[in-house]
């Protein structure tokens, strides 16, 4: 279908690069009346903001720290007032702290479960938190979190990775009822392994590409293609009848 969010006014976290930044050029494309590019990337974040509107697209770029509740509040303050509305928002902004070796529960200092759980999870929160009353002024609205198949199985890796994306989990399903009644809907993705910016280095230790690949039924990585499908479905009237729902594109790894 052509423009499945049209009319629409959007906002994705992490805007400026991997996920986010396809997200963002996805919508475009869907028709979406405005994009807003958040991200605490200021260089990349302008650039993608001037290429798009060279090739005729509103968007705007909006300097975003997550984990801070003052720039959560100034950027849809700017928001309204440059659209007057906000119908999507994308929590999509996300860091994983990979130290050496396999980091345990014991080996998990408690700065990175901090940091993790600031961006991951807080930022999750205060997305949510500060866009509802937008939507509500708006009669409703799609709200899509981006967790990871980690908030549904085990991984040696990334201890306060995975903790945080199952607060992400949880958080969506308590929202979607909370805020069902009032046509808001709350609903989250959960990749797989992905090629992006965040896993580069990851992907670059010796044998961690291969290992995952063959843990993956289809054979191969995700790339922030195969993710930003799913995130337009969410946010599209598509799925209306859909809220704490959990769209999982993993290529079959929890089907294992």
């Amino acid at each position: 279908m052509a423009h499945r969010l049209a009319g629409k006014v959007t906002l994705v976290t992490g805007g400026a690069s991997g996920i986010g930044e396809v997200t963002c050029r996805l919508f475009v494309r869907e028709g979406a009346r405005g994009v807003v590019i958040a991200d605490v990337n200021e260089t990349l974040g302008k650039a993608l903001e001037a290429e798009l509107k060279q090739a005729g697209h509103d968007v705007l770029f909006q300097g975003l720290d997550v984990t801070q509740e003052a720039q959560w509040i100034a950027t849809i303050q700017a928001v309204i007032e440059r659209y007057g509305r906000l119908d999507v928002l994308v929590n999509n902004a996300g860091i994983s702290v990979v130290s050496s070796g396999m980091p345990f529960v014991e080996a998990t200092t408690e700065e990175s479960w901090e940091r993790v759980f600031g961006v991951n999870a807080k930022g999750v929160f205060l997305g949510m938190k500060h866009t509802i009353p937008a939507m509500r002024e708006s009669r409703g609205g799609s709200i899509v979190n981006i967790a990871s198949v980690y908030a549904m199985v085990g991984s040696p890796l990334g201890t306060a990775y995975s903790a945080s994306k199952g607060a992400v989990r949880a958080v969506t399903r308590t929202a979607a009822v909370q805020y069902a009644p009032q046509g808001i809907r709350v609903n989250a993705v959960f990749p797989g392994f992905v090629e992006s910016p965040m896993t580069r280095e990851l992907h670059a230790r010796p044998g961690m590409r291969e290992t995952r690949i063959a843990q993956t039924p289809l054979g191969r990585l995700g790339v922030p293609e195969d993710i930003a499908w799913g995130i337009l479905f969410l946010a599209s009237d598509e799925s209306r009848y859909m809220t704490g729902s959990e769209l999982v594109i993993d290529g079959g790894l929890t089907a294992r």
